[in-house]
């Protein structure tokens, strides 16, 4: 594989509400303001634009949202509300992904089993009250590990990666450890996810290839007899409230590569409603 040209090495507070789940382990990202969806630029991929328009309405059950999925290998893609599709949100956990490639790629972690030591302050989410390493932070969207990871990579050096990837909007405002948890900073539209995963899947980020192979692996979370799913979830709240959830991912299923990412907005939803969507979904069309 041939790495694209490399990247150049060289907060104000906020409010993370967790909601104990069983299912969902993405933090809830907390925004002061109503939230926004910016219209992804111009030159940014369009998948949805093409995209077989499907009716999903009976999956999505009531909820705001957009589905969008590309067969890697054919090219061709179907979306529910290509609309949506084309709006920028924050990327909430699912920018662990990101920030995992770029620890990895500059050092600031070794791999998947990189240790950090908990700091002791006890979290409502009891899965939080641990050492986590890399990986089961990645499992658990554990909060406090990424931040770590952000403030080690740097900001200079994030901001680096960020537009060497071209990954959303590209705005750091908010601040190195909580640029991607609230919706006033980084954004990017489900079209953007679904580039960003093939880039990962196909491995053309500008990243080492030992950090696509690791963060591939790490994000593995469901096999049954008919594909492999690996994707990461996550949710932003808004006055003490769960308001929007991703899930994005792909999943194997015989020699192809379905890429997806799944977005819903509504009262009290979150990650693991979108990850259940998304899983019904694929099961319907024999995915997974």
């Amino acid at each position: 594989m041939n790495r694209k040209s490399k990247v150049l090495l060289s907060g104000s507070a906020l409010l993370c509400l967790m909601f104990p789940n069983a299912f969902d382990r993405s933090a809830v990202c907390y925004s002061a303001e109503p939230q926004k969806g910016d219209q992804a630029a111009a030159s940014s991929p369009s998948f949805s634009a093409n995209a077989e328009v499907v009716d999903l309405s009976s999956v999505f059950n009531g909820y705001t949202g957009t589905f969008l999925m590309l067969n890697e290998k054919t090219g061709k893609a179907i979306c529910y509300n290509p609309a949506r599709a084309k709006q920028r949100f924050s990327p909430c956990s699912t920018f662990k992904i990101f920030n995992a490639l770029a620890g990895l790629d500059c050092g600031v972690l070794s791999g998947k089993d990189d240790l950090e030591k908990w700091d002791g302050k006890k979290d409502p989410r009891v899965e939080l009250n641990k050492d986590h390493t890399l990986q089961s932070a990645m499992k658990d969207s554990v909060v406090w590990y990424f931040q770590r990871v952000a403030q080690k990579i740097g900001e200079e050096r994030m901001k680096n990666y960020l537009h060497a990837v071209h990954y959303g909007n590209m705005d750091m405002s908010a601040g190195l450890t909580r640029f991607w948890l609230s919706d006033d900073s980084i954004k990017l539209s489900a079209d953007e996810q679904i580039e960003f995963l093939r880039r990962l899947d196909q491995r053309e980020l500008p990243f080492s290839e030992k950090a696509m192979d690791t963060v591939s692996e790490i994000i593995k979370v469901k096999k049954t007899d008919r594909g492999e799913l690996s994707g990461k979830t996550g949710t932003l709240g808004k006055n003490n409230k769960r308001v929007m959830g991703w899930f994005v991912g792909y999943v194997k299923h015989d020699n192809d590569t379905y890429i997806f990412a799944t977005n819903i907005a509504g009262s009290d939803v979150w990650g693991a409603k979108a990850r259940q969507i998304t899983e019904r979904i694929l099961e319907q069309r024999g995915l997974l």
